[in-house]
């Protein structure tokens, strides 16, 4: 009986702590401080998720339900600073955009597949585009995912210019790019609180 090895899904606590760290003090710095502490809490999620997948391919569900959940939940706080609008509706709102954006990217998932009779896009980055819908107002939701494929696809580049094989069926963690861009897009959105 062979043993199916279980890769680590923990981040590295150095880069946690470090860019964490980091990302909280320009949080705390540029934000009001009920959007700093959310914008800190994505961060964190983020950071972890981008170095899970950078190394395993896989994104954890701690990462993605939590941050869909944090985004579900912060919702109300953020826009009642905003527009002081409906807390419960900021809410619905976000659930809304959550389930939304990860019907669109599982049906994006099952097209390709079905078409090209291979995997494309892991079920953990449908669950990402959850957080993406649940924290980003529905015009930036296309840049974030924008700005994601741009960073993936100049990373490709670098790794061929590097002399690396990039071929069609090349694996590349999107959740790795996906993470930071969600967070990037939030902060600039918020910027303008």
């Amino acid at each position: 009986m062979t043993e199916r090895l279980v890769p680590d899904l923990r981040p590295n606590p150095a880069i946690l702590i470090g860019a964490g760290g980091a990302l909280a003090l320009v949080s705390a710095a540029f934000l009001p401080w009920p959007v700093a502490i959310a914008s800190t809490v994505l961060g964190m999620l983020m950071i972890a998720g981008a170095d899970v997948d950078a190394r395993t391919y896989l994104l954890p569900d701690a990462v993605t339900f939590g941050a869909t959940l944090a985004g579900i939940v912060a919702a109300p706080l953020i826009d009642s600073l905003d527009t002081w609008s409906d807390p419960w509706l900021a809410a619905v709102s976000a659930a809304a955009r959550a389930i939304g954006c990860a019907a669109v990217l599982a049906l994006l998932r099952s097209l390709y597949a079905r078409t090209r009779q291979q995997e494309g896009l892991g079920f953990g980055d449908v669950k990402l585009a959850a957080a993406v819908g649940a924290w980003l107002p529905l015009d930036a939701i296309p840049l974030c995912f924008a700005l994601a494929a741009s960073a993936a696809l100049v990373c490709a580049l670098i790794a061929q210019l590097r002399g690396h094989i990039v071929e069609r069926a090349t694996r590349l963690p999107f959740g790795a790019f996906l993470c930071p861009s969600l967070w990037l897009v939030f902060y600039a959105g918020a910027l303008s609180i």
